[in-house]
């Protein structure tokens, strides 16, 4: 494991065709091979890997939004007196996504002049693409709204449940959402009927969900092991319990990180722990036994073969599995 030290908090860590990338909180990118960026006034609020594969796209509270590659960084949108806190990208569409305040944008890579403006009721606080890149979800306050990415003039598909949605995620074959509530629960919705899935008994708030083991589970943080709910079938986690696994009364999992197409899980603990499972099979794999500062980010890269985390504290470190 390879192991760094930052003279800030890290709040996002991403994996790009060629490494780790790290994103702080005094508005700088640091890359896993020593290269730097320091292109925001401000902090990054937010980061996801280019559609290209080459480097990280990142928001900050500077209202910009850059691409940072280990040679160069630029400004590709900006959110005038705005902060951009949530953006994703689709290495399928070549479409980038972000939010600011109540509007989402959209981008396209390859096309400078191609740019949509969706307004909405309420602040967004999440955005995700489906896993074609033509549909985006946001949440918001009152549920989840549906765009198409390319339409400029439309009426989003509402999917509504009472209270604030804090983060959102299309399931790997695109017919579930699933969004993070600030009471500390899951909601999701099958898209084909709108049929809502009640997914609670968390007892703190979810900051983190990823699909593994070809979209047949959704992990979850936000309790003392990492949640796992079952999305087997049409009719995904409806009538069915969620499992457990990493269970430690004395801590909390933080984050969680996986890919779709893999079948490995890396769990961030408030204590500073890092491990690796698999859920199909017993025990953990310490990544970062000792315990410490609160996990702040974590990655696991394309081929699910390292992980990449950071703490509170500015230390991080890359794992190969």
């Amino acid at each position: 494991m390879k192991t760094t030290s930052f003279d800030a908090q890290i709040t996002a860590a991403v994996f790009d065709g060629a490494g780790a990338i790290f994103a702080l909180g005094d508005g700088s990118v640091r890359f896993e091979g020593g290269e730097f960026s320091a292109a925001h006034d401000g902090a990054i609020l937010c980061a996801v890997a280019h559609p290209s594969g080459d480097g990280v796209l990142t928001g900050g509270d500077d209202g910009r939004l850059i691409w940072h590659r280990r040679d160069e960084a630029g400004v590709l949108a900006t959110a005038k007196g705005l902060w951009i806190d949530a953006v994703d990208a689709s290495a399928e569409s070549g479409l980038i996504a972000f939010s600011a305040g109540k509007t989402l944008t959209v981008i396209d890579a390859k096309d400078a002049g191609f740019r949509r403006d969706f307004q909405h009721e309420r602040t967004v606080s999440g955005v995700a693409f489906d896993p074609k890149g033509r549909r985006i979800a946001t949440s918001t306050y009152g549920g989840a709204a549906l765009w198409f990415a390319r339409i400029a003039q439309q009426k989003p598909t509402f999917l509504k449940w009472a209270g604030s949605h804090t983060a959102v995620t299309f399931s790997p074959d695109g017919a579930f959402v699933v969004t993070a509530m600030q009471d500390a629960q899951l909601h999701g919705w099958r898209l084909k009927d709108q049929k809502n899935l009640r997914m609670g008994g968390y007892p703190s708030k979810v900051r983190a969900m990823s699909f593994l083991s070809n979209g047949q589970l959704l992990a979850t943080s936000g309790a003392q092991g990492a949640v796992l709910w079952p999305f087997v079938g049409a009719n995904g986690p409806m009538g069915r319990e969620a499992t457990e696994i990493g269970f430690d009364e004395g801590s909390l999992v933080a984050l969680v990180a996986s890919r779709p197409k893999h079948g490995l899980l890396a769990a961030g603990l408030n204590d500073g722990r890092v491990w690796l499972a698999d859920p199909a099979a017993q025990g953990l794999n310490f990544l970062k036994a000792e315990r410490g500062a609160p996990i702040t980010a974590l990655a696991m890269n394309a081929d699910a073969t390292r992980v990449a985390w950071a703490d509170e504290d500015g230390q991080a470190g890359v794992s190969t599995i």
